[in-house]
């Protein structure tokens, strides 16, 4: 039975749900043109960013095209008797204002506002749809900011392109905030930016009245190893003797003994002071002394070399190791010779105090005793020999302790100590029992001398001494 036009538009306007037809494809493409075409009166730009996008055929992408497909499925599958709009109502209060935002939110059915079908999952809970957030990251790049709100979000560890800043007054500015700041990784990072961004001649013109500035980079430039730039910042500045400075100190990256001595003596043509012009000629010197008695040595045949092996080589050390090898190995030249440790002493102005303790380790560690006394040798106004040392006496037993000088060597240079205290616990330390068996007589103190009597070894020299003193009658105890 066919129906006439008239029944057939009240049917389409009064039914909920759509009967089948084979024009169901057309009419859904065509809806979805009209939908993409009402998106043209959303907003443009940034704001794109807060509403829900839609794919080229106008379809709703993500969980609204799910929302969309789950509602036209149920449609489709929905009874004659249940009132709802058609899909041609829909598209016209699509383009009398709705969005596709209005659809989740609910939708106006015979006047009055009714809430769209949610679509669910399996167990027929509601599930709502995602709806993407502002991305906030995004638009904190794309912002405009002053050099104050860069440096702020720098200090809060948010990425920010400098790169926006391209006029010089703005990255000065950007550079006097970022010191004023106080916050040494945001002005080494801007500093970073300047570097690349700045020519050197602007670059050193500007950091010459920014102080902090310029000691940041100058350790920046120098922890990073960029010393060619860094020579050029000091020479720029004026400061023409840290640049000398800066290119002495390549010479520790040379090995070569040979090539470290002929760069050194390139460096004798740079701007240093006076003072460090003669330390330098000083090293020069010593190193070609060290070279020479490397050569010799290596190819010795004394007996000092047989006893006492060298264990490394005499090159690149520096000058106290190197007279104390001379006094270890060649102790007894002439003062003529390059290797006597007098001829280095006068070449290089050590002072006696520096020599004393040179020359009394090594030819302790050698176990020469009569050395030792030799070096101690003085005489007094009236022609009497007596020892005297730049040291204290105290100082030297050390130094003969730890060189492992036996007993009657120590007990020597003990009674030489002036403080009686100091003296008394040094000899009981290094067992100097004469030392103390004649303190204890000499206060004449019976009972100290019983009580030491039982520390000494039994049957001993100094046990029999202590029994002597104590038998002898004409000695007179307080005790």
């Amino acid at each position: 039975m066919m129906k006439s036009r008239s029944d057939e538009e009240e049917y389409w306007n009064a039914s909920k749900f759509q009967a089948f037809t084979f024009d169901d494809e057309d009419d859904e493409l065509r809806e979805s043109k009209l939908a993409f075409e009402s998106l043209a009166q959303l907003p443009d730009g940034d704001d794109r960013d807060h509403v829900e996008e839609v794919s080229w055929s106008g379809e709703p992408v993500g969980s609204i095209s799910r929302s969309v497909r789950e509602a036209a499925a149920a449609a489709g599958q929905g009874t004659e008797g249940e009132v709802a709009c058609s899909g041609r109502a829909d598209l016209e209060k699509v383009n009398s204002g709705y969005s596709l935002s209005s659809l989740f939110k609910g939708r106006k059915v015979g006047g009055v506002a009714a809430p769209l079908d949610v679509p669910g999952d399996r167990s027929g809970r509601a599930v709502a749809p995602e709806i993407r957030r502002p991305r906030s990251e995004k638009e904190d790049l794309l912002g405009d900011w002053s050099p104050e709100d860069a440096v702020s979000k720098m200090r809060q560890g948010k990425t920010v392109p400098l790169e926006r800043f391209r006029r010089l007054r703005d990255k000065l500015v950007l550079l006097d905030a970022s010191v004023d700041a106080r916050d040494g990784n945001v002005i080494t990072a801007v500093l970073i930016f300047l570097k690349k961004s700045l020519s050197k001649e602007v670059l050193f013109g500007e950091l010459a009245s920014r102080p902090t500035a310029l000691r940041h980079l100058v350790a920046y430039l120098s922890e990073s190893g960029d010393h060619a730039l860094l020579a050029e910042l000091y020479r720029a500045l004026g400061r023409d003797e840290d640049a000398a400075l800066l290119r002495y100190k390549e010479h520790l990256n040379v090995t070569d003994e040979k090539e470290k001595r002929d760069f050194l003596k390139s460096c004798l043509s740079l701007q240093f002071s006076a003072e460090d012009q003669v330390h330098l000629r000083d090293q020069v010197s010593l190193l070609e002394r060290q070279m020479l008695l490397e050569a010799t040595d290596r190819q010795a045949e004394a007996e000092i070399f047989r006893r006492f092996p060298r264990r490394a080589s005499v090159l690149h050390v520096p000058l106290v190791t190197t007279l104390y090898y001379c006094c270890f190995y060649h102790y007894g030249q002439p003062e003529g010779n390059l290797s006597s440790p007098q001829n280095l002493r006068n070449s290089f102005k050590i002072s006696e105090k520096q020599f004393f303790v040179t020359a009394l380790s090594a030819r302790a560690k050698q176990k020469s005793w009569s050395d030792v006394d030799a070096l101690f040798a003085g005489r007094s106004w009236l022609g009497f020999t007596r020892k005297k040392s730049p040291l204290a006496f105290r100082v030297v037993v050390d130094i003969l302790h730890r060189s492992s000088a036996p007993v009657h060597v120590l007990q020597e240079y003990v009674a030489l100590v002036e403080d009686g205290q100091v003296r008394m616990a040094l000899a009981q330390k290094h067992k100097c029992h004469d030392l103390v068996i004649n303190a204890y007589r000499d206060l004449k103190d019976r009972r100290l001398l019983l009580g030491y009597r039982g520390k000494v070894e039994a049957g001993s020299a100094a046990e029999r001494k202590i029994d002597e003193l104590l038998d002898n009658s004409q000695i007179r105890w307080k005790n």
